[in-house]
């Protein structure tokens, strides 16, 4: 295989690769709003405890969620770690000329398998978050 090939091959995982990161990029944003919002309720927490009911049914949504999210990423992590191996053994098997297709094969098999359970785990947080959203006073 030539070099022109052998790039041209490793060109969809690497743009794969970068949709992953912009993934994680919004997940771990989701992350980050959550536990500001946890933290805020906390600190109401203390200062209006006549309204403890609420708010730790509020934390206990955030905590469900951040579960979710905190799932989400590891999972896009760990197919980003998989797409990097698909890359990397497409070119040890062009320099090598070893039969690793079906470890190729593989590995871009669980990057899918993962990132499939990473949009599961995100979909079921943003039903949480929405499920949860109260828009106006409580009533």
């Amino acid at each position: 295989m030539d070099i022109a090939h052998l790039i041209q091959s490793a060109l969809a995982p690497v743009f794969l690769l970068s949709g992953v990161g912009v993934t994680l990029g919004v997940m771990t944003s989701r992350l980050a709003r959550a536990v500001d919002r946890a933290r805020h309720l906390e600190e109401l927490l203390t200062r209006h405890p006549a309204d403890a009911r609420q708010i730790h049914d509020d934390l206990q949504v955030l905590a469900r969620r951040t579960r979710c999210i905190h799932a989400a990423i590891t999972m896009c992590g760990c197919s980003a770690v998989l797409i990097a191996l698909v890359v990397i053994t497409l070119f040890a098997n062009a320099f090598f000329g070893s039969g690793f297709a079906g470890t190729i094969a593989l590995l871009f098999v669980g990057a899918m398998i993962f990132i499939t359970g990473a949009y599961i785990a995100f979909l079921i947080e943003v039903r949480l978050a929405t499920r949860s959203l109260r828009i106006g006073p409580p009533k």
